[in-house]
């Protein structure tokens, strides 16, 4: 695996911050071996201080209902004997696939927590949304609040004077364009509950599969199974020094629906017009 700061990784090419937990480790739980060897695969960057993966949709980061381990508990295939396992940083949403980071030891959690309660991740995120965004690029600012219903927690736009309301801010610029979808690039200023997915809906371009914010769930005649968001790049700070970019390959799925529109549709981003992903493996963000 590579070591270092200040480089890229590249492949072919919501998240909700978190403390990062400083807390005696919990017996750790019997992985089967498909388990380790799955969960080893999804690494895309290791040093001493740090592992970074790239989560496949429908793996939960933390707390599933299901029967099922977690990304979190899957961390165990990485502790050392009598040791901890290396610790969330942040969480992606169960859908979301894409670049999440670990620390590997508590001095390395605590300063990534640290860095990003002090906004100093910069987050790039891809997503096939339905419909025709006005503008090319953009900032959404739309204030957020939290709604329960059931047992279900759904997010709302809001006036900023509301009593429950949260900053919540997304800039977002257009990649490639086709008839009823395009496909565009995200980078969240804050980090609310599903504000990516919120804030597309609030623009009319809800998220490809996003059947709880009114996504479409089908394109051209294909399928869309599942939510069309990925986590495609990270950058931030690097506890030994330095900054660090990591960069996650985009999924199957994705990228052929992503082809669709690519395609069959007017291009934005650098690169030659007979390539039908210009911005992929390039530092896109």
């Amino acid at each position: 695996m590579t070591k270092g700061r200040d480089h890229k990784i590249h492949r072919h090419a919501e998240e909700t911050p978190r403390r990062a937990a400083v807390s005696k480790p919990a017996p750790p739980i019997q992985l089967t071996p498909q388990e380790v060897a799955f969960v080893r695969a999804l690494v895309i960057h290791e040093d001493p201080a740090i592992l970074v993966l790239n989560k496949p949709p429908g793996l939960s980061s933390q707390g599933g209902r299901a029967q099922v381990n977690t990304l979190d508990e899957l961390l165990w295939a990485f502790a050392r004997p009598g040791g901890a396992r290396p610790r969330l940083i942040h969480r992606l949403d169960r859908d979301t696939s894409g670049v999440i980071l670990t620390a590997r030891t508590k001095p390395a959690a605590g300063f990534l927590g640290k860095a990003m309660m002090a906004r100093r991740f910069v987050k790039t995120y891809v997503a096939l949304v339905g419909g025709r965004l006005a503008d090319d690029e953009g900032v959404i600012d739309a204030a957020l609040r939290r709604e329960e219903i059931g047992r279900e927690a759904y997010m709302r736009v809001c006036p900023s004077e509301h009593p429950d309301a949260e900053t919540a801010l997304t800039h977002f610029r257009v990649l490639a364009r086709a008839d009823g979808a395009s496909l565009v690039e995200l980078k969240p200023q804050t980090g609310r509950m599903h504000q990516l997915r919120v804030h597309m809906a609030h623009l009319g371009c809800p998220i490809l599969g996003d059947a709880r914010y009114g996504g479409a769930l089908a394109l051209g005649g294909a399928p869309v199974g599942r939510l069309m968001l990925h986590a495609a790049a990270l950058q931030f700070p690097h506890p030994e020094g330095g900054e660090t970019r990591i960069e996650a390959p985009w999924p199957a799925d994705f990228q052929a629906l992503a082809g669709l529109i690519a395609n069959h549709g007017r291009r934005f981003a650098q690169g030659s017009s007979a390539d039908p992903f210009p911005f992929e493996g390039k530092g896109f963000g």
